[in-house]
């Protein structure tokens, strides 16, 4: 295993640099202050690509493999997290999905549009009354004819305000239970399909999240996703992938809270010296860099398993839950480094501190990665 970037992986990751820190940084306090969802960058990000790293250019996208996605992630996280959900959800969950599992017409109607980044596609499970047991499914998805009927609702839906495709997974056979589980391709504009406000959240405040309410929404036969009862092992192969995404967000977020913190320790003088001159201060800093380090060789490593086609759902959700847990130490250490500061709103890094709380929550809690690990281990 070569942890030396490639040529090309250092252009693209100079270009998404460049452009992140150009275009997106400079927005990132608007984002959060304002609950401001960034369309024209997300616009500018589909004509670059990077709203379909991995899919073909076929059906719209660049091509690139699973690490340029990392890549791309970590550097869009590292100058604004509300603007990595948005990118993470298109590509890894909708995208994903489609490219995976979608018939060649649902990849030429809608996995096309969305890698380009002409419209925008959200991911329909977690719901209020099941949470991460994503098998007690009670939305449910009645056949007449040609047609899916739908009913049911969603909660926490990141894009749904600004997407024009979701996938919803609704039991088609209740009895089965998870076998029982099957995914749609939905029009949001369908008739019954109704998308609530935007949450007011702690952190990644401009990623629009929403709840969703599904009231005999009519789906065509034809926009069934895989086959009825595939909806499970749909969701929980995205979510696998998606974990891997989730830690490299993760890990950008933590990238910026230490340099945050690193930088502010350099400048701030107390007591006649430089506050990193403390050796306090300085094993703050040597932790984080650890932590930092082994972040990424997870990420790594999981990620070139993927890639060679290996077995890597250990380690999706071993680098997910310490990427996640190290990016919320980092940043609460960054933010102590900037003692009083840390808490002002005029610094960055109490954004990083609230942004970093999600990816502990989100495409799995850190108590779900260590189930999902202890069930690997077990079974070894």
């Amino acid at each position: 295993m070569d942890f030396a970037l490639s040529d090309t992986h250092k252009m693209l990751r100079q270009t998404i640099r460049d452009f992140a820190q150009k275009e997106i940084a400079p927005l990132a306090e608007k984002v959060d202050r304002e609950h401001y969802f960034p369309s024209e960058t997300v616009k500018k990000l589909g004509e670059m690509g990077f709203m379909g790293v991995f899919v073909p250019e076929q059906w719209g996208g660049t091509g690139m493999d699973f690490l340029s996605y990392v890549i791309v992630m970590e550097e869009i996280a590292y100058a604004c997290a509300a603007t990595s959900v948005i990118v993470s959800v298109n590509n890894s969950l909708v995208c994903a999905g489609l490219l995976q599992f979608g018939s060649d017409e649902q990849k030429k109607n809608v996995l096309t549009p969305l890698a380009s980044g002409k419209q925008l596609g959200c991911y329909c499970l977690t719901e209020p009354d099941t949470g991460s047991d994503a098998a007690a499914q009670r939305t449910r998805a009645v056949k007449r004819g040609d047609e899916w009927i739908l009913n049911g609702s969603k909660n926490f839906i990141s894009n749904a305000l600004h997407s024009q495709w979701a996938i919803v997974f609704a039991m088609t056979e209740p009895e089965k239970k998870a076998k029982g589980v099957s995914a749609f391709l939905v029009d949001t504009k369908a008739p019954g399909f109704e998308i609530g406000k935007a949450e007011l959240k702690l952190g990644i405040s401009g990623s629009a999240t929403s709840q969703i309410t599904l009231t005999d929404v009519r789906v065509p036969a034809s926009r069934i996703l895989g086959n009825p009862g595939d909806g499970f092992r749909i969701a929980m192969t995205l979510l696998e992938s998606g974990r891997i995404g989730i830690a490299s967000q993760a890990y950008g977020i933590a990238r910026a809270a230490f340099d945050a913190g690193l930088k502010y320790s350099k400048d701030r003088i107390a007591f006649g010296k430089p506050v990193s001159e403390n050796q306090g201060i300085q094993w703050y800093l040597c932790d984080m860099a650890v932590r930092l380090e082994n972040s990424w060789n997870l990420i790594a490593k999981a990620t070139w398993l993927k890639e060679n086609g290996q077995p890597f759902g250990k380690e999706a959700a071993m680098a997910k839950l310490y990427a996640s847990e190290s990016a919320n130490w980092i940043a609460s250490k960054a933010l102590q480094i900037h003692g009083g500061n840390g808490y002002l709103k005029e610094y960055a890094v109490e954004r990083y501190f609230r942004d970093a709380r999600i990816t502990e929550i989100y495409e799995g809690t850190t108590e779900i990665q260590r189930l999902v690990i202890a069930r690997h281990l077990l079974k070894d």
